[in-house]
């Protein structure tokens, strides 16, 4: 099998059409489909079906895609290992966190990072699904929640706090609770699609302090859009401290309560554990960290 159309293969494979592959390698839809199907013949097998809204890998093309799949990130780690041949550290890091904590502290710090280490090309996956470090998706993670994965490495690198917050016109209008057990007549934002969660138990208030299980009166998949609907006087939520630092039109409720805490863990694969990018981004979020009141 000619490697160039098996690059060309997983390019298809992960972009889901011909049209998106093509302008990833800079090629005509018509180059790569004809690619395709010029490797097809040769397998004597069809790798795609075909689709209006897309093509979907076959049994036989979901097999070399796996094979594929090994080879590119092979090939990733050894390219990785050549460019760290030299003294500073240099080459593609991706970094993966989540939305509310990659779209604020991570993007408010990055730069310190980007300007100690200008040969080090950092690319930001922000999400609050997992991307797989396995698959090298991302070379490394800030998680909330620990990895179940031996193959993976990872290191509590601090302890994030959760309280409640409402703003001051919600408090108006309800009155300000006096007790865990007072929230049952309050209004609680959560968040929603608990499959995609950041972190576990994260709707921690619906059982605080009762036998009965609240019901929220709004659900929302992503931490900074329950501050943004707790800042515009839908209800109480429950909030990172750190995401809360510096936000106007929100305050602090049941301040003497006990809130909840999560673990923040620093992952990466086996590979890596001696690239110096790696060690170099490990430092300085060990560093930041120390600074910053979670």
């Amino acid at each position: 099998m000619d490697w160039d159309k098996l690059r060309i293969f997983h390019t298809v494979a992960t972009a889901g059409s011909f049209t998106h592959a093509g302008e990833t390698l800079g090629l005509s839809q018509s180059a790569v489909s004809r690619q395709i199907r010029t490797l097809e013949e040769s397998l004597q097998t069809s790798l795609f079906n075909r689709h209006a809204r897309g093509l979907i890998l076959t049994d036989e093309g979901e097999t070399l895609f796996e094979t594929t799949k090994d080879v590119v990130s092979k090939i990733h780690v050894t390219e990785q290992q050549i460019l760290e041949g030299t003294e500073s550290p240099r080459g593609k890091l991706k970094i993966t966190t989540t939305t509310s904590f990659g779209s604020t502290w991570m993007m408010h710090n990055i730069k310190k990072f980007i300007d100690k280490y200008p040969e080090i090309d950092v690319q930001l996956l922000i999400g609050d699904g997992d991307y797989d470090l396995l698959t090298r998706q991302a070379d490394v993670a800030i998680r909330f929640h620990p990895s179940d994965h031996l193959d993976l490495i990872q290191r509590q690198i601090a302890t994030f706090h959760y309280h409640l917050y409402a703003s001051p016109t919600y408090l108006n209008d309800y009155g300000r609770p006096k007790s865990g057990e007072d929230l049952d007549n309050h209004k609680l934002i959560t968040y929603g699609d608990l499959s995609t969660s950041p972190i576990l138990n994260i709707n921690w208030v619906l059982d605080y302090c009762t036998k009965v299980k609240r019901k929220p009166v709004l659900e929302v998949n992503n931490i900074y859009g329950v501050l943004q609907a707790v800042k515009s006087g839908i209800g109480i939520g429950s909030l990172p401290d750190y995401l809360v630092q510096g936000s106007t039109n929100i305050v602090p409720i049941l301040e003497d309560h006990q809130g909840h805490e999560f673990p923040a863990y620093f992952v990466y694969t086996q590979e890596l554990k001696n690239s110096k990018r790696i060690a170099a981004f490990k430092d300085f979020i060990l560093h930041e960290f120390k600074k910053t009141v979670f």
